[in-house]
């Protein structure tokens, strides 16, 4: 029985040879995706949890709806607290439910005394 290859279309997406599979080198940066949520969460060592709120329109009553995300979110330096806004970016998988990396402390939560 002969092998047969096939030949892979570069249209589909697939990587060309030229390339080398090489998505981090080259003059093109890697664009991360980021969001803006506040910390829920940050009784963990190093991960704190964000909730990111997205308004998207109801595909069938094109009424205005409110939806939530949860991330675990890497705190290397624990800078976050609970009730900050944080800006968060994507990053490599770091545990099976981390794949984000704090950016930057937005504003602090306010302690009402």
């Amino acid at each position: 029985m002969a092998e047969e290859k096939q030949e892979i279309d570069p249209s589909h997406g697939a990587v060309e040879p030229s390339q080398g599979g090489q998505t981090g080198s080259g003059d093109s940066p890697r664009h991360h995706q980021e969001k803006v949520g506040i910390v829920t969460s940050a009784k963990m060592q190093k991960t704190i949890v964000v909730e990111v709120y997205r308004r998207v329109q109801h595909p069938v009553y094109k009424r205005i709806v409110t939806k939530r995300s949860k991330f675990m979110v890497h705190d290397e330096h624990k800078k976050a607290h609970e009730g900050d806004m944080v800006r968060i970016v994507e990053s490599r998988p770091l545990s099976k439910n981390k794949r984000w990396t704090l950016k930057e402390v937005l504003r602090e939560a306010t302690t009402g005394v």
